[in-house]
């Protein structure tokens, strides 16, 4: 016999923080021992091919206040362009990485190598960028976004190019502060608010 659709009960939802952090980041989280580096602590090993970059930033909420117990995790290509797990990718290069914010600046930074440009099924080229998953306080859902690199051509990406309110572009683009080294701030609402993806 089938069950009548209207007994059953929605679950409840609740927000990612702060407990996330117990679960996914347990060392950060001041639970030491658990593993002996944190898992998604590097996307990469001594020997791994291309430039190391530096990507700093904050995550703020709508009225501009910081989230210090912001997480997200990043997934990229490597400095060719090619996924773990696809031939000729990097064996030193895991391309995955949970970056969380400092609790008291609520800066985060994400050390990695530079992505290249890959490939999409089609043939067509991706500008290098980093895809990135945010959760925290207030998060129900995990909301994905990605980083796109300033001095990079960014002009024929496919996904930027569907990007209808194109001065919202911006708002994925990480600014080159240095010698490898970039700035990119989130905001989850208001006038400049990051533009996300329904992945």
């Amino acid at each position: 016999m089938v069950q009548k659709l209207q007994t059953l009960q929605e679950t409840p939802s609740q927000t990612a923080g702060p407990f996330v952090h117990i679960g996914m980041v347990p060392t950060y989280a001041g639970l030491s021992g658990i593993y002996d580096l944190e898992i998604g602590a590097a996307t990469f090993v001594d020997g791994a091919i291309g430039e190391i970059v530096e990507i700093s930033g904050t995550i703020a909420d709508g009225s501009g206040a910081l989230l210090r117990d912001a997480m997200f995790e990043s997934w990229q290509a490597d400095a060719n362009g090619l996924f773990p797990g696809q031939d000729g990718a990097d064996p030193k290069f895991s391309g995955w990485a949970r970056v969380c914010a400092d609790p008291e600046s609520g800066k985060w930074t994400l050390r990695t190598i530079k992505p290249g440009r890959s490939v999409n099924r089609d043939g067509r080229q991706q500008a290098p960028h980093i895809a990135i998953w945010i959760v925290a306080r207030g998060v129900n859902v995990g909301l994905q976004s990605r980083i796109y690199f300033e001095d990079e051509d960014n002009d024929s990406d496919p996904v930027l190019s569907r990007i209808e309110h194109k001065h919202r572009i911006d708002t994925l683009i990480a600014k080159k502060t240095g010698d490898g080294t970039y700035s990119f701030d989130i905001r989850l609402q208001g006038d400049d608010e990051t533009v996300f993806f329904d992945m």
